[in-house]
């Protein structure tokens, strides 16, 4: 790893920050979402502190395109700061994606910390429901990373064909698809008990790191593999 250090970044991203540290760069803040306790904090990734991130006077501001607001991003790019969008749709674009925000930062990252490829791993031949919410019950469609890692490690998303990105969904409805699971995430809604005792009535249920199925960037290989041992052992017994 080579570079980057000096430079002043911003990163309203929580997959960003991960991936800027594990390339050396210490942004010198980043969103409360961030789960980075060592640094300073600016706000959400939807409400950011625009007059506190102008007065840090960074080099750089990393967003994206779903976790960031545009007015935010233009109200950064209009008080004169240089701001980088790094939003990959699915695991395919994470290692380009990464390519050019190290080569925004100046940084050259090991093999080990590209982000991709995902690895080749054996199918799992399951068809899954993923909820993302709930009050109203939400999931997401095919053209999200989400949903494009688990198909990578042989899952197919039944909601893939929806027209909405992250379409709101009646469980009866979910039901009469016929997934084989329930892939529960901890994020972006973190399920009670109660709650997975609702999603049971659809399929049995998985419940999943959500950090793993959403956070993409440096993780995302070694996230591929965490997700196939989770479900593998889960549909294993």
């Amino acid at each position: 790893m080579t570079g980057g250090a000096h430079l002043r970044v911003v990163s309203l991203v929580p997959s960003t920050t991960e991936t800027l540290l594990a390339w050396g760069v210490v942004p010198v803040a980043c969103t409360r979402f961030c789960e980075q306790p060592g640094l300073a904090t600016v706000g959400g990734t939807k409400d950011p502190d625009i007059a506190g991130i102008v007065a840090l006077a960074p080099d750089l501001v990393v967003v994206n395109d779903e976790e960031n607001r545009r007015d935010d991003a233009e109200a950064l790019a209009a008080a004169g700061l240089a701001v980088h969008a790094c939003s990959p749709r699915t695991a395919a674009e994470v290692a380009p994606a990464l390519a050019a925000l190290a080569e925004v930062v100046g940084v050259v990252p090991s093999a080990a910390d590209r982000g991709g490829p995902v690895p080749s791993l054996r199918g799992l031949g399951l068809r899954a429901f993923v909820p993302i919410w709930r009050r109203p019950w939400m999931s997401l469609a095919g053209d999200t990373y989400g949903s494009s890692l688990l198909d990578a490690i042989g899952v197919t998303n039944v909601l893939a064909d929806a027209p909405h990105r992250y379409p709101e969904v009646d469980l009866g409805e979910v039901a009469e698809l016929g997934p084989d699971i329930v892939l529960a995430p901890s994020e972006p809604y973190a399920f009670r008990p109660a709650h997975l005792a609702e999603l049971r009535a659809v399929a049995p249920v998985v419940p999943l790191d959500g950090q793993d199925l959403f956070w993409w960037g440096v993780r995302t290989p070694a996230a591929a593999h965490r997700l196939h041992r989770r479900i593998a052992e889960a549909i294993d017994g």
